[in-house]
């Protein structure tokens, strides 16, 4: 099914798409426990709950949600920081999920993460030249000292940075350069497939569009793939290819971005694309908004059925008693999960 969800973007010798990246049935869920000596697991958080997609090399795949529907989680577990509790990741080919530690440590060189948090994600005792050459000691990639530090400089200057900057402390820097900092970091290990977890959110407004263009001629510089997890779906629109959209630990619906924002088809969809501001007043006065009542529940107990008929506007007898519904091509490269579609 997976393979299926992924549209062309770079093309292998047989004229289909090269996928760089193959999640299917992806879990992860975090035990509740009780007790304070003898603790015995009472429950689970299902922070992510069977998902799968296709990442083609090349392509910026978007992940989108409301706050705590799961979108780190699947972001940190394809890269292995968290173990998923069941499922398979395959990355170059790679089963990620059940390589011995060493050659895991090894795939990594190929697959890093921007944070996004650039205040918590660099270390405030360290330099930038040394925080930007640690993953190079790391995997003993340029032993040479002096042509390290070439290396790291070029990296600065290549973000946007002073290379004079590399003896510097995070505290001396904007949030924008942090970000800028924390980018030529994911870079110095030339990956092919980089997880940029919001790296947006915590910066101003005048310097999320720097940002974004930066990400944006680096992929097309150093043909990059990224999964780019984000809150603004006004930007997400703009950066990338195609776009999921999660909600509960479950992606409900997967299109290309022009597909998803012109026609979305699922009601929660409907609801997060409503929200986003339109710049012409007359259009913004007609629209109809969809607003959602009632809080998003808890991954640890969720809905019997479908995990959206607690807030869904057009909910029918079928979305409280068969399970989750299950994400298919309703028409071309457009996937999604509703038993109304």
């Amino acid at each position: 099914m997976a393979s299926a969800m992924a549209e062309t973007k770079t093309s292998t010798k047989n004229g289909g798409p090269e996928v760089l990246l193959s999640v299917k049935g992806l879990k992860k869920h975090f035990p509740i426990t009780s007790g304070i000596v003898f603790q015995r697991q009472v429950g689970a958080v299902k922070a992510v709950d069977d998902v799968s997609f296709d990442v083609i090399k090349g392509e910026t795949l978007g992940l989108v949600g409301e706050s705590g529907c799961g979108k780190s989680t699947t972001g940190r577990t394809v890269l292995q920081l968290y173990k998923p509790t069941a499922g398979s990741v395959v990355f170059e080919g790679h089963e990620l999920t059940t390589l011995p530690g060493e050659e895991l440590r090894k795939m990594r060189r190929r697959m890093q993460m921007i944070f996004q948090d650039p205040f918590a994600s660099l270390n405030p005792r360290m330099s930038v030249g040394r925080i930007v050459a640690e993953p190079l000691r790391i995997h003993n990639i340029i032993p040479n000292k002096k042509e390290e530090q070439e290396y790291v400089e070029a990296l600065l200057e290549r973000v946007g940075l002073n290379p004079y900057y590399v003896n510097r402390y995070p505290h001396e820097f904007s949030g924008g350069q942090r970000q800028r900092i924390g980018v030529a970091r994911a870079l110095a290990l030339k990956p092919s497939f980089i997880v940029a977890d919001e790296p947006i959110s915590a910066l101003d407004v005048s310097i999320q569009a720097q940002v974004v263009n930066l990400l944006e001629d680096l992929q097309d510089e150093l043909n990059l793939t990224y999964l780019f997890i984000a809150h603004d779906l006004s930007m997400v629109r703009h950066i990338c290819d195609r776009v999921a959209v999660m909600y509960l630990g479950k992606i409900v619906e997967l299109a290309s971005a022009d597909e998803l924002y012109e026609n979305p088809l699922h009601p929660y969809t409907q609801s997060l694309l409503s929200a986003v501001p339109v710049p012409d007043p007359t259009v913004e006065e007609k629209r109809q908004r969809v607003i959602l009542t009632g809080d998003v529940p808890s991954p640890a107990n969720p809905p019997k059925g479908c995990n959206f008929n607690t807030r869904c506007p057009v909910a029918f007898g079928l979305c409280y008693e068969e399970p989750d519904p299950v994400l298919r091509e309703v028409t071309p490269g457009h996937w999604v999960s509703c038993h109304r579609v």
